[in-house]
């Protein structure tokens, strides 16, 4: 196996890898895992550049560099302030944003462009989503953003509503395809699920040697039925013995030979 020190795990805003980073800290406790938090347009340049073992990003990457497992897609939102019209609807559909502002941050995560971005634009497009937030919650216009993203720019005078038929985010574990290491194999068993035995990766490479211990017990049981067998074959040996006994009552055997050459030698004495 490829020993690493530890293993980096890079990840973009909204992506919360807490659960995955417990089952690591329980799976392989004397490997330590370092995060590392970079912004939307990073990851996969950091992954590029040999910053992080493995991502969680947002799709799309480059597949001819990079592995990419979808692992769940987001619901879009629109966010507001919470004294806007929109306040009252359940749920927006992009045909009602049609004469709002709606910013166009440069980290945009939903993939729009000039073309396809309901309402109307503003004049100049936030560096950041954390900007466009500061011009929502100026009254100067809506944004659109996962919903994640809205969660972690919450603030206490916004709100947001799901929009309905809106482009979605996905995120996906990633990582550069010649780098697949036992270590990237063991998280992707984590964010998949796997329990420790059906793991790929470092755990499963440690519960194989169990095996063995018993193929090798079963191994030296054939000499012992070999000896087993031998001791057998030992008894009738030990037949043969009770069989020689006849001979060992020999002095039986002769006696009544001797006495048989008595009887005829007193037969043959002549009569007086």
């Amino acid at each position: 196996m490829q020993v690493n020190p530890s293993f980096r795990l890079v990840y973009v805003p909204g992506v919360t890898p807490g659960k995955w980073v417990r089952v690591w800290g329980e799976r392989l406790p004397d490997v330590p895992l370092d995060l590392l938090a970079v912004p939307s347009g990073d990851g996969e340049r950091t992954l590029r550049e040999g910053g992080a073992d493995a991502g969680l990003l947002r799709l799309p990457v480059d597949k001819d560099v990079l592995s990419a497992i979808p692992l769940y897609t987001e619901t879009t939102v629109v966010v507001f302030p919470k004294d806007h019209w929109l306040a009252a609807a359940e749920e927006v559909a992009p045909a009602d944003l049609a004469e709002e502002v709606v910013f166009h941050p440069l980290d945009d995560t939903l993939g729009f462009t000039a073309d396809t971005l309901p309402g109307r634009p503003a004049i100049a497009r936030p560096d950041s989503t954390a900007d466009a937030i500061e011009l929502v919650a100026a009254n100067v216009g809506v944004l659109l953003v996962p919903q994640s993203l809205a969660r972690l720019h919450h603030r206490k005078d916004l709100t947001y509503r799901p929009v309905a038929e809106a482009p979605q985010s996905q995120v996906a574990l990633s990582w550069p395809q010649e780098r697949t290491t036992d270590l990237v194999e063991e998280f992707i068993g984590i964010v998949r699920g796997r329990t420790v035995n059906s793991s790929r990766g470092r755990g499963a490479g440690q519960s194989a040697p169990e095996a063995q211990p018993k193929k090798a017990a079963a191994g030296r049981g054939k000499p012992q039925q070999q000896k087993a067998g031998a001791q057998k074959s030992g008894g009738q040996k030990t037949g043969a013995q009770k069989s020689g006994g006849p001979r060992a009552g020999s002095p039986k055997a002769g006696g009544a030979k001797a006495g048989g050459r008595g009887a005829a030698a007193r037969r043959g004495r002549p009569k007086r």
